[in-house]
């Protein structure tokens, strides 16, 4: 296992959550706690809204990253 495929499955499984993240995100700005059990789990809503916002730009930056260095041919082949 190269480099390259190590960085390319970081690269699918940050694409795979980040388009899963987007689709919970609510557009009336309800986002997670329309869920309802799953809300329970933080101790308020805009504490889970906080949080999937935090996880969703840290994906988008991962996934952005990793476009650049996979596209740009940095990696060793």
């Amino acid at each position: 296992m190269t480099l390259s495929n190590v960085i390319q499955g970081i690269w699918s499984f940050s694409a795979i959550g980040l388009i899963i993240l987007v689709l919970l995100h609510s557009p009336k700005g309800d986002g997670i706690g329309a869920i309802g059990g799953q809300a329970q789990l933080f101790s308020s809503t805009k504490s889970a809204e906080n949080t999937l916002n935090r996880v969703t730009w840290a994906l988008t930056v991962t996934f952005l990253s990793l476009t650049v260095v996979l596209s740009a041919g940095w990696l060793p082949k």
